[in-house]
């Protein structure tokens, strides 16, 4: 045990610090996530949709319970399990989850042993009934779908990790995709580390492009995707689907020819100056059902002889000029930022079960509580902050000193008198209830 002089501070002898305050929370901004999944009806939708084979003959908490406890403390900023045998007696925890105690690390483990494959497939379809939610309210009418992959580090023997040689490293590879216009992130699938890029993609796609066909018929649809995902499968599901879609393509020697057969060398350019030049062709590869549009970006540097060449196919019509598309695809870069924080925020890549089964679940959580946040930022902040991160979130609304009150009938959650951001919790407090009307 730490002695009370060790406990004095340095710049002045007479102050003392201990954790013995009482029944205080560090977390109290968590009413405003709590907010959101009520706006969502987030319990109902989980148990309407989440079905998890519980031989438990007794138990204290509900598996539904122990999940939004899950997302609450990802998004609160606790990566590790361990954190729960603290944070289930915290007086904001249990008042936003409605239960006392709460599951400790052991309830969290034993929670994650009892999915099944199945059981991933309905996290995604409550994920994907959340996202329709918010979509409604933000009255979105157009959708961007963007695909990528990253890697998750592995550590030890867990299951189905393996070598990628293109981050030369082992882990695993999941599939991503993010709404372009909202950061929302629409689906998640974890593979295993030496799965190719575009492995698997046409089943991963498939749903998302039906689903939106179906319950938003008149949204417009446009699917981007690196030269990874520069496959038939990939175009012939956007055109089944009625989507657009702009792909880059890595070069080849007959794109390249046809670029050089293209670009115009004028005797007024200056040579020192940065060239551009844009052309739109048809091009059918051998592997290709039909030809297709693929616009071309020649770029050449001031000093340099020679051109560059950059290729995207696309279905959007030649009214959408060639400069345009590379415009329309260069903002494809916000992924990243979405990635990152999925990753550093939400912790999306932490891989902390032996069990494939275990880590796919936790990547699910991760997604659930990335888009609560999502949701947050993008119907209740003002237009300047929506770009907000996680980080800066929890700095400005969630981490807030607080004190719970009960008296016989009610409960007084007392937040900090000098909460500098207290204007700012207020409005997106009040921005929250008023969404409610839109569902």
């Amino acid at each position: 045990m730490i002695s009370l002089h060790k406990n004095q501070v340095k710049f002045n002898s007479n102050i003392t610090i201990s954790h013995t305050g009482g029944r205080l929370s560090s977390d109290s901004g968590l009413v405003l996530v709590k907010e959101v999944m009520n706006t969502f009806n987030f319990s109902e939708l989980a148990k309407g949709l989440l079905h998890i084979t519980d031989h438990r003959a007794y138990f204290t908490h509900d598996n539904i319970a122990i999940l939004e406890q899950f997302i609450m403390q990802l998004v609160a900023g606790y990566s590790a399990d361990s954190s729960a045998n603290l944070l289930r007696q915290d007086p904001v925890f249990q008042m936003v989850l409605g239960k006392k105690p709460l599951a400790s690390q052991s309830s969290l483990s034993r929670f994650l042993d009892r999915f099944s494959e199945e059981n991933i497939h309905q996290l995604q379809s409550l994920n994907q009934a959340l996202i329709d939610q918010a979509r409604l309210i933000r009255n979105d009418t157009e959708l961007i779908i963007d695909i990528d992959s990253t890697h998750s580090d592995t550590f030890g023997h867990q299951e189905q990790t393996d070598y990628n040689a293109h981050y030369q490293t082992y882990g695993y590879h999941p599939l991503l995709a993010f709404d372009g216009s909202t950061g929302d992130f629409l689906k998640a699938e974890l593979r295993s580390g030496n799965q190719y890029t575009s492995k698997g993609v046409k089943g991963f796609i498939d749903p998302l492009l039906l689903h939106y066909n179906e319950a938003l018929p008149h949204t417009d649809i446009l699917v981007r995707g690196d030269s990874g995902f520069a496959t038939p499968e990939v175009y012939e599901s956007c055109e089944a689907n009625s989507a657009h879609y702009v792909i880059r393509l890595k070069n080849n020697q007959k794109l390249s020819q046809r670029a050089e057969q293209l670009v115009l060398y004028g005797d007024n350019q200056k040579w020192e100056e940065r060239e551009v030049q844009y052309f739109s062709v048809l091009y059918q590869a051998q592997s290709w059902s039909k030809p297709r549009r693929v616009c071309i970006r020649s770029v050449r540097e001031g000093g340099e002889l020679l051109f560059q060449h950059s290729f995207i196919v696309t279905s959007l019509s030649e009214t959408i000029s060639p400069e345009a598309v590379f415009s329309l695809y260069g903002k494809r870069g916000t992924m990243e930022n979405f990635i990152k924080e999925a990753k550093s925020g939400f912790y999306f890549d932490k891989t902390d079960s032996p069990r494939f089964l275990e880590n796919h679940v936790r990547m699910m959580m991760s997604v659930l509580a990335y888009n609560l946040v999502n949701f947050l930022k993008t119907i209740a902040f003002e237009k300047l902050n929506q770009g907000m991160t996680i980080h800066s979130i929890r700095l400005r609304l969630l981490k807030v000193a607080g004190k719970l009150v009960q008296t016989g009938r009610q409960a007084y959650l007392k937040l900090s008198s000098y909460h500098v951001y207290q204007a700012e919790f207020y409005k997106v407090f009040e921005r929250l209830r008023q969404s409610r009307q839109w569902i």
